[in-house]
């Protein structure tokens, strides 16, 4: 193995980087290429490489410009929307956790205190009608009364509404 480099390697690696080889060289400097196995080496690796380069820069040609704000704006858009439902999904999972906990809760504190829990479905029919008699009394003796319950069931309806519409256009 030879460590020794040629002294003309520095001559042919010059004009390889300038892009003068093989024209711009000296008939005796080719020759000496031809017959120096570091020399021609360090040609054909070079060479190479600067094919390689010049190849991959010409397949890497960027789009219109106003394709790259586009696309970088369109990007910077779903970052920041990345961004903001991070906490949402946080909220909704936070939410989820309590609702379960408070389930699984109910169904402990029910299951400890006796198995008659849904009991107070048998009763339901007798008790609505005996709640709906008394209210349609009510309503019927005081008429002012009846304006409590259409004033929050009317504001109720509207809040449904628009939050019905906001959804509606939100999704556009």
């Amino acid at each position: 193995m030879n460590f020794k480099s040629c002294p003309n390697e520095k001559e042919v690696r010059e004009l390889v980087a300038r892009g003068g080889w093989p024209f711009a060289a000296e008939p005796d400097l080719r020759d000496h290429v031809l017959s120096c196995r570091s020399c021609s080496d360090l040609v054909l690796v070079s060479v190479a490489f600067k094919k390689a380069r010049a190849d991959s820069l010409a397949a890497a040609k960027p789009g219109a410009a106003g394709a790259l704000w586009w696309r970088a704006q369109l990007r910077r858009r779903n970052a920041a929307l990345e961004r903001i439902s991070r906490p949402l999904l946080g909220a909704e999972i936070f939410a989820l956790a309590v609702s379960v906990l408070t389930g699984l809760g109910f169904t402990v504190f029910e299951a400890r205190n006796g198995v008659a829990w849904l009991s107070w479905l048998e009763g339901v029919p007798e008790n609505a009608a005996l709640h709906w008699d008394n209210l349609r009394a009510s309503m019927l003796a005081d008429p002012s009364w009846s304006w409590a319950v259409l004033v929050p069931a009317a504001a109720t309806l509207a809040l449904l509404g628009g939050v019905a519409v906001y959804l509606a256009t939100d999704r556009q």
